[in-house]
């Protein structure tokens, strides 16, 4: 059976997909509970800092520090240097990853800093990447700035 918290990450990413933008999700769970929840949301947006990640911590709003450094962060996608470095601002302490081999992001950095990194490699999240980089590869290589 899947992690609640990590099914809760890809079903936003299933949201942003069918909302016609890039299947990435995140939830930011605090001692068991979603504070916030997102997907990428460049497209819909018309924003470049949505990231998924970027969408939960958005969607949380202003937490104390403390509640920060007690969160876990769940993405569908590793995160990239963005959404890494918020994570190392605010200091979050865990981050579960759905799947890191369509695309690899900063976690060597993250490691670095003392960030406990779980990826799952989750097959569902590695086939709707897939699927979504064959169908929209200038829509992806725009999200990832290549």
């Amino acid at each position: 059976m899947r992690d609640p918290f990590l099914q809760a990450a890809i079903d936003e990413a299933k949201r942003g997909l069918s909302e016609g933008g890039i299947p990435i999700g995140s939830v930011l769970v605090h001692h068991g509970t979603i504070i916030g929840r997102g997907h990428n949301m460049r497209v819909q947006k018309d924003d470049p800092l949505l990231h998924g990640e970027m969408s939960a911590f958005q969607q949380a709003g202003r937490q104390p520090a403390g509640v920060y450094r007690e969160c876990v962060l769940y993405t569908t996608l590793s995160p990239c240097p963005m959404c890494s470095g918020t994570s190392l601002l605010y200091k979050i302490p865990k981050i579960v990853i759905a799947e890191n081999v369509t695309f690899l992001g900063a976690e060597d950095w993250l490691r670095s800093q003392g960030v406990e990194l779980t990826v799952v490699q989750d097959e569902e999240c590695i086939a709707m990447m897939r699927d979504f980089i064959k169908a929209r590869p200038e829509l992806w290589h725009e999200d990832i700035a290549v």
